[in-house]
């Protein structure tokens, strides 16, 4: 995607050949920042401090971070610890454990020698496949966008709920959620996308807002609790938001607040889509409600707020009364019945193990 007119992924490697450059994701909205990763400790920093978010991003940022440890050293022992410490930054998105096993399978039977160079090859390997997924996601999303169109009288968008980040800052490039977004922009169809702020982290206000602001797609920032109104008036057309982890039976594992979303849809007839790689499908689990680990973050994301004052400056300030505890879940759980269908790069199927094993039949034994 482009910024001000320069095309951007969210990590590439920089200019000296060997370390890593991320978009620095905890500066914005305000500042436009680039963040440099040297070794394996800063990679698991942007991970852990969210630096670099959503699932995709995360795995790629962990294969990358895999490359650096060969860099300094490429025996076995420091293969083993650089998987353990970086499936250790984030417990929720399955993509980070996919990449590192997928790196340790490519990595493990090469003489330590070869392993420096053949992990920065595999680490490119895993973000161009990401953009290509993204865009095939896209791709199928937009026909549900187009479908709505063809149903809306003429001259009248098609009005797009979305929440979190699932965009082309959540993945290497394109987005998930939002890539069906910008295929049919660029074909040309009336839309608007409802942006959910996203508390605490407001991921949504400050990220998702920003892309489309860049990119020119007409938006409105919403607080959360305003979706299940704008359904009730028949102001959405359809819902599509991410995922951090699918089971193989189709529940789905989204930013907290996505349950509540996808429950106003239910009671509004809105269609409720979730848009994901295959990489976040976690085949090996069938109970996202019980199943799923839920990441507990630091309880200063729901008491603090961080913004920009009339003068410019970014500064940090408490909501809460001093004294008040307050919890952070990360995440919550969308059961398979409340969604629609799932969008994936081979196609859009039903939040189910039949329709999941319709698209990925290599894995429906697993």
């Amino acid at each position: 995607m482009k910024i001000d007119g320069t095309a951007y992924r969210t990590i590439w490697p920089a200019q000296d050949g060997w370390s890593v450059e991320i978009i620095d994701q905890t500066r914005m909205p305000h500042d436009f920042a680039v963040a440099r990763l040297t070794d394996l400790d800063e990679a698991a920093h942007a991970i852990r401090a969210m630096l670099v978010r959503g699932a995709p991003l995360i795995g790629a940022t962990a294969a990358y971070g895999v490359a650096l440890a060969m860099r300094a050293d490429p025996s076995d022992a420091a293969l083993e610890e650089a998987g353990t410490r970086l499936l250790a930054t984030r417990p929720t998105a399955v993509n980070l454990r996919w990449a590192l096993e997928r790196m340790r399978a490519r990595l493990a039977p090469l003489p330590p020698a070869a392993r420096a160079e053949a992990a920065y090859a595999e680490a490119a390997v895993v973000c161009d496949e990401d953009v290509a997924i993204n865009r095939a996601i896209g791709e199928h999303g937009a026909a549900l966008i187009r479908e709505a169109a063809r149903r809306k009288a003429p001259g009248e968008p098609v009005n797009v709920l979305t929440h979190c980040n699932a965009g082309w800052l959540a993945t290497v490039d394109w987005g998930t959620a939002l890539a069906p977004v910008y295929v049919a922009f660029e074909e040309g169809i009336r839309l608007h996308v409802w942006v959910d702020e996203t508390r605490p982290r407001n991921q949504g206000a400050s990220l998702t807002a920003w892309e489309l602001n860049r990119h020119g797609v007409p938006h409105t920032v919403v607080v959360d609790n305003t979706g299940g109104h704008l359904m009730q008036h028949g102001m959405v057309d359809l819902c599509i938001v991410g995922t951090d982890r699918t089971t193989a039976t189709g529940d789905v594992c989204n930013k907290i607040g996505t349950y509540l979303k996808a429950l106003a849809a239910h009671d509004n007839g809105v269609p409720f889509y979730v848009a994901l790689p295959s990489p976040t499908i976690d085949w090996g689990m069938a109970d996202g409600v019980r199943d799923i680990p839920i990441e507990e973050r630091d309880a200063r994301e729901v008491t603090e707020l961080t913004g920009v004052t009339a003068d410019g400056r970014i500064e940090t300030i408490r909501v809460t009364p001093a004294g008040s505890p307050a919890v952070n879940y990360g995440f919550d759980v969308t059961p398979a019945r409340l969604v629609t269908g799932l969008v994936t790069e081979r196609g859009v199927c039903p939040a189910s193990a039949e329709g999941l094993a319709g698209l990925f039949p290599e894995r429906s034994g697993v």
